[in-house]
């Protein structure tokens, strides 16, 4: 389990940070005591700010004036949550690469402190230590094909409870202090990352827009982008792509026609160089699932003169490495060096048509389910120039990215701030009740409050006068849902959050805030009731992220087994075998997020023969938007095989990992799939970040059935369909659980 957690906490490292390679090794501060202003240089920090506490600490040292400190703060955190500092080092020539370091640790508990060592394609060593210990030496060594490698990355955290101590790190290269060592220089130049013309405004002034104007940028967008990811000297790092957009604009707006255009255009593409003759290019092989879209450079409203120039670029490519994209060894794409502009709370007109451009032609390329937008992704960004441009504030600006990313109707897809709907954007109250769609009702199924005041079953049927279902349409458009379920799953957990300026939440004598609502109550009368408001992250996290240490098994009367992933450790495997070996059937409960990865621990056990169970697309930066198949995956036979009825049951709470282990069971010889639509977003995650310091999220990889079936969207579809009720609820049943024990119960 440690394992496993350790590289959930590395993979949010290698999905959140760009590529950040050091320079010279003046910079590592491997001891910690290059700090300038109270602030620790060279370090990355990653994981939860509210609690956890990094400092700097002169009073606990190893040596030298400084350690570093991470220390959990508050009651909340668990096993999944984690606070990590981490260090970009430089390429080294080698054959091995070891960390050496000191660590102290006090009362670690529900986790552990660590420090690893990884490099990028992903390999990690790494070591855990919990409860009280002193300064103590560790060490960890890792292969390093210098050849392959691409990043080095030092990680140091806490996972749980308690305080840990870092000191003295130092890094070998087979053997030798990296000190007195070279390494391998960048591959890229410098010109980009030292190009900060524009980093505190674009200076842009738009002109008011007309349906010219606006075709003009859409074309813009496209070339913009088809420059970033194809042309040989934007890959090398030779241009800050940001900036070269707010260079080009000026002149561009001031464009009286389309001659006038596309010379500015030619113009600028000349400005970057001749491109030499590709020798490795290759064309798209017809067997490719998706292929790249030039059909806008043909059949364009654009002189022949400037079409040659780009299909000379596209035949001319870039290959190999590239500043702004890579592929992870797993197959998600990676955006490198894309510039968060943070500071930034409300990002000029410039930068807000730079955070379109930008996320438009990450989907365009790199998504592998841009086929599967409700919308053509092609009439997308014309609709959203005029919004982006014209929004008037922090908030709108976070309102209309939020309709943008809604678009590409993925439910791995959103803002980290939470979803920004009409009704709630950024606030921090909400009614302590965990509510579902049911029946197409909003019905609760929990109430966190001692005060009771709304019961399991109860149907909201109006929020402040207004009804149910009105709120629900104003909501939609706001939430990235794969399918229906998805949306209405997400609009059920946000619905009840409201600003704390809304003047519709009322104050009573005691300055407590509450709302009224409407309701149906068990007995079936009408009811109205103001219900209080409290803070959502006190509640929401006690409630949703606390540990759950229910043990993940246990049986159904004496001859049914019954399993939850949520809260399964793969340890728990040999005595699940053992004791439900007997069993006349076996339930695995799916409607959560799996603690544990089980396609290759668990699944085997219900397969008489290997089987495969999914395969991949994925993407190829050598020619952005070409997607085909890869190898896909199988369980593997195991030493033996459960003989009985497997029924797994999931619903809309299943979904990437949860949904892709639904399809590694689905591959057993006696499988039945029960509950309602999942999810539908499988695969592993890749991060957006956006000016103003946005950050959002695609599924990355293309995950099929190996008969080519589509998860994405659809999700995981049951054998039989079984939801719950509202009198089910009021009557505290389970009654998926109960259908599950009916379908093992048939025939015996």
């Amino acid at each position: 389990m440690k394992r496993y957690i350790l590289k959930v906490l590395i993979a949010v490292v290698i999905i959140n940070v760009s590529c950040h390679s050091q320079e010279n090794n003046s910079i590592l501060n491997l001891d910690f005591e290059d700090v300038e202003n109270g602030m620790l240089q060279g370090w990355i920090i990653k994981g939860s700010n509210s609690d956890y506490l990094v400092c700097l600490d002169s009073v606990t040292v190893k040596s030298g004036k400084y350690s570093v400190a991470i220390e959990s703060i508050t009651d909340s955190v668990d096993s999944l949550t984690f606070k990590s500092i981490n260090l970009f080092l430089p390429n080294y020539y080698g054959k091995k690469i070891t960390l050496t370091g000191y660590m102290k640790t006090e009362n670690i508990a529900e986790g552990y402190a660590t420090f690893g060592l990884m490099t990028i394609p992903f390999a990690f060593d790494s070591i855990p230590v919990s409860g009280t210990t002193d300064w103590e030496k560790y060490e960890v060594t890792l292969d390093l094909n210098s050849a392959k490698v691409k990043e080095i990355i030092i990680v140091g955290g806490l996972v749980g409870k308690g305080k840990m101590w870092l000191d003295d790190f130092q890094v070998f290269i087979d053997g030798k202090n990296s000190s007195k060592l070279k390494y391998k220089p960048e591959t890229f130049s410098e010109k980009a990352k030292n190009d900060r013309e524009f980093d505190k405004g674009s200076n842009i002034v738009f002109p008011e827009l007309n349906g010219q104007k606006t075709d003009d940028l859409e074309l813009l967008r496209r070339i913009w982008g088809f420059l970033k990811y194809h042309h040989p000297a934007i890959a090398k790092g030779n241009y800050n792509w940001d900036s070269e957009l707010f260079r080009i604009l000026p002149a561009y707006l001031n464009a009286n026609n389309h001659k006038q255009r596309d010379k500015i255009l030619t113009k600028w593409i000349n400005k970057y160089g001749r491109i030499q003759k590709c020798k490795t290019c290759e064309a798209t092989p017809d067997s490719a699932f998706l292929k790249p879209d030039l059909s806008w450079i043909e059949h364009g409203n654009i002189n022949p003169k400037l079409k040659d120039l780009l299909h000379n670029i596209y035949l001319n490519r870039n290959q190999g490495n590239h500043y702004y994209i890579d592929i992870h060894s797993v197959g998600f794409p990676l955006f490198t060096n894309e510039k968060t502009y943070g500071s930034m709370n409300y990002p000029d007109a410039g930068f807000r048509l730079l955070a379109l451009y930008r996320y438009w032609n990450m989907i365009q390329y790199f998504s592998p389910y841009k086929y599967l937008t409700d919308k053509d992704w092609n009439t997308v960004l014309r609709e959203y120039i005029p919004y982006f441009i014209e929004a008037e504030n922090k908030q709108e600006y976070r309102l209309t990215a939020t309709l943008l990313i809604a678009e590409v109707c993925d439910s791995h897809s959103y803002l980290d701030e939470e979803p920004a709907t009409v009704e709630s954007l950024n606030t921090d109250l909400q009614v302590p009740a965990r509510l579902q769609f049911v029946e197409n009702k909003l019905v609760v199924m929990e109430y966190f409050d001692e005060s009771d005041q709304l019961k399991k079953g109860d149907i909201l049927t109006h929020i402040n006068g207004k009804p149910v279902d009105a709120i629900v349409d104003s909501m939609k458009k706001f939430f990235p849902g794969s399918n229906e379920a998805a949306k209405m799953r997400d609009i059920a957990r946000e619905i009840l959050r409201f600003d704390k300026k809304r003047t519709y939440i009322r104050m009573d004598s005691g300055n407590n805030l509450y709302i009224n609502v409407s309701y149906i109550s068990s007995d079936l009368k009408k009811e109205q009731k103001n219900i209080w408001l409290i803070s959502r992250s006190g509640w929401m996290y006690e409630q949703y992220r606390k540990e759950d240490t229910t043990r993940s098994y246990r049986f159904i009367d004496k001859d049914i087994g019954y399993i939850t992933l949520k809260t399964i450790k793969n340890a728990d495997i040999p005595t699940i075998k053992k004791e439900f070996s007997n069993t006349k059937g076996i339930i695995i409960d799916i409607r959560n997020y799996p603690s544990a990865f089980t396609p290759f621990t668990l699944a085997p056990y219900f397969v008489s023969q290997s089987t495969p169970f999914v395969k991949f697309t994925q993407g190829n930066v050598n020619n952005p938007g070409e997607f085909t198949f890869r190898a896909g995956q199988e369980i593997p036979k195991a030493n033996e095989t459960y003989k009985n009825k497997l029924v797994v049951i999931v619903n809309e709470n299943t979904q990437s990992s949860a949904e892709y282990q639904s399809m590694a069971f689905r591959a057993g010889n006696n499988t039945t799939i029960i509950g309602s639509q999942t999810a539908g977003a499988d695969g592993n995650v890749t991060t957006i970040i956006l000016p103003g310091g946005l950050e959002t999220r695609i599924s990355g990889i293309g995950i099929y059935y190996p008969d080519g079936r589509e998860t994405q969207r659809i999700g995981i579809v049951p054998d039989i369909e079984v939801k719950p009720t509202i009198q089910g609820i009021r009557e505290g049943r389970d009654e998926l659980l109960e259908k599950a024990v009916e379908i093992i119960r048939k025939n015996e």
